[in-house]
């Protein structure tokens, strides 16, 4: 009888534990499906302003409208990664939904290699800011943008890596990106962005065709008179301090960030990066 006694209590307080964690289950997921869910029809009703926006357009014009259909959606020509420089996926996700931090991204990456898209790859993201790269200004408008969930002091997973990888593919296939417009925001806004880190594998994805990487220097000559700081420019960096520049060089193709002048085998690097544009 004492047996039986002790066996209803425990299957008791087995059930009672289990209830409890799935309650909790049902709140924690449950209040993030709400999170999303808030943004998400925040997304739609954004969406459907602008469709609103062109038909008063359109209105508006009356018997002048002529249209035509010649034309398409904005493609992106480059695409620009980051890290988050915040600790989950889940705060970089609740910052990018918030309407007063003003910033978001096309993709996040997730350490866990999850991936999560937040706006069509035709619509312009707030993620680039202010920088340049070659003659481009406004890099937000022909970009996509790519967030690696990563604090920026830590190595990138390598089920983030992978799908990042894919990711870069199915882009550069669907909208015939050149190698060399795969960049990283420090290239665009050096002084001002870090990232993606020095931990990054750009080597990696170069030679995937993700980038663009130097080729062997081993007896290679650099020609009389050759300027690093005109062709740090040629490859692309535009910043109106030099040394800005120069960290930003070092920590993709060395991962290291010295702002001193480059040494002959880094100049040689930069040659070799040079003559193959």
């Amino acid at each position: 009888m004492q047996n039986a006694y002790i066996y209803k209590n425990l299957i008791t307080m087995y059930f009672l534990k289990n209830t409890f964690i799935f309650f909790l289950m049902l709140v924690v997921f449950g209040c993030k499906k709400d999170i999303y869910s808030i943004s998400n029809k925040k997304h739609k009703k954004q969406i459907k302003s602008y469709s609103k926006a062109l038909k008063v357009e359109k209105k508006s014009a009356g018997p002048s409208w002529v249209g035509t259909s010649n034309f398409n959606m904005r493609k992106p020509l480059f695409v620009l990664i980051h890290h988050t420089a915040q600790n989950t996926c889940d705060q970089t996700l609740a910052t990018f939904t918030k309407e007063k931090t003003q910033v978001s991204a096309h993709y996040v990456i997730c350490r866990t290699g999850e991936q999560y898209q937040m706006l069509s790859d035709y619509l312009r993201a707030w993620h680039a800011g202010v920088g340049q790269w070659g003659t481009i200004t406004d890099m937000n408008s022909v970009s996509i943008g790519i967030e690696l969930d990563n604090n920026g002091s830590e190595p990138f997973s390598d089920a983030q890596m992978t799908k990042l990888i894919s990711l870069l593919e199915r882009l550069k296939k669907d909208y015939n990106i050149p190698a060399q417009n795969f960049i990283g925001h420090a290239d665009l806004a050096p002084g001002r962005k870090n990232d993606p880190s020095v931990y990054f594998d750009w080597e990696g994805l170069a030679r995937k065709g993700y980038g663009k990487w130097y080729s062997d220097t081993t007896g290679l000559n650099i020609p009389q008179g050759f300027s690093a700081e005109i062709g740090l420019k040629l490859i692309g960096y535009r910043h109106p301090d030099n040394k800005a520049i120069l960290k930003a060089f070092r920590r993709k193709y060395f991962k290291t960030e010295s702002s001193e002048p480059l040494n002959e085998e880094e100049r040689k690097v930069l040659w070799a990066l040079v003559k193959d544009i």
